[in-house]
């Protein structure tokens, strides 16, 4: 069956390493398309809930195909978040076609898209307008902020600070959390000219337009592969939210490897490498 094909493909709140994260749908997907850039907009691997004795075939596969994707020459923009937020300190990294950044600005048919996870507004969210107009540097020192923020928290004894643990007992500061996210990123984006604002981090897939007395912009959000099952997609000048429970035909006769495919000894090996290459802490360790 032929490869349905995507300009631009956003991934974001994978989180493979975890319980949660569905490997095998995902697998699915990845394989039933062709995209030209592929941007994965933090939270790809799980470092926050790493352990060893959890790292299915399945969450493997999903790296050897994204490697894979590079094999090929597709561009690949890792952007970091806060759970691989290890890899913030090789930002700047380029290897072939895959660069690690902590934001990024596509041109996408004359327009400019700014895309970033958006994690730094968990801490800074009533603080952040103000650097609305200092732009990427703006968006840096935010994530210093929030990386000083939750250092002290650590130490405090209370762990790191993250959208989840905020809201899961109130479903009406959810929602408020949620709109004051959507409004920051928006207005941050309309003060520096940008078309397009998308984001990851709070699972809630979206695509609007978001005014203020000083403009518009269209805010996108690409969910997640824990509950929503989202991604985002463009082609020909439209974006649009890609639900897999709503693809389920499509995606089914793109069959996974079967098990045993990829030997365990090799998924240790590569397992173990990871660990030691990012210097993760895993749960068995802490």
């Amino acid at each position: 069956m032929k490869k349905r094909e995507v300009e631009v493909l956003v991934l974001s709140d994978i989180h493979l390493g975890t319980y949660g994260c569905h490997a095998s749908e995902l697998l699915s997907y990845l394989k039933s398309i062709k995209p030209k850039t592929v941007i994965l907009n933090g939270d790809i691997i799980d470092m926050w809930q790493f352990n060893k004795r959890y790292w299915p075939e399945s969450h493997m596969q999903v790296l050897k195909h994204i490697t894979g994707l590079l094999v090929k020459g597709t561009k690949v923009y890792y952007i970091t978040g806060n759970h691989d937020e290890m890899l913030r300190k090789f930002v700047g990294f380029q290897m072939g076609s895959l660069e690690i950044v902590n934001k990024l600005v596509l041109n996408l048919d004359g327009k400019k898209a700014w895309i970033f996870h958006g994690d730094v507004f968990d801490v800074t969210m009533q603080h952040s307008k103000w650097l609305a107009k200092m732009g990427g540097k703006g968006y840096d020192l935010l994530i210093l902020i929030n990386r000083l923020v939750n250092h002290i928290s650590e130490k405090l004894g209370r762990g790191k600070l993250s959208f989840s643990k905020k809201i899961k007992n109130s479903v009406k500061s959810a929602v408020k959390f949620i709109n004051d996210f959507e409004q920051v990123a928006a207005d941050i984006a309309i003060s520096n000219h940008y078309d397009y604002v998308v984001c990851g981090h709070i699972h809630h897939p979206e695509i609007k337009e978001i005014l203020n007395k000083e403009g518009k912009v269209t805010y996108l959000n690409s969910g997640d592969w824990i509950e929503n099952l989202t991604s985002l997609e463009y082609n020909q000048g439209e974006w649009h939210i890609y639900k897999y429970l709503e693809d389920l035909p499509s995606v089914r006769a793109f069959k996974l490897q079967k098990k045993g495919k990829i030997q365990k000894d090799t998924t240790n090996v590569l397992f173990e490498n990871l660990v030691k290459e990012f210097n993760i802490k895993t749960i068995k360790d802490s």
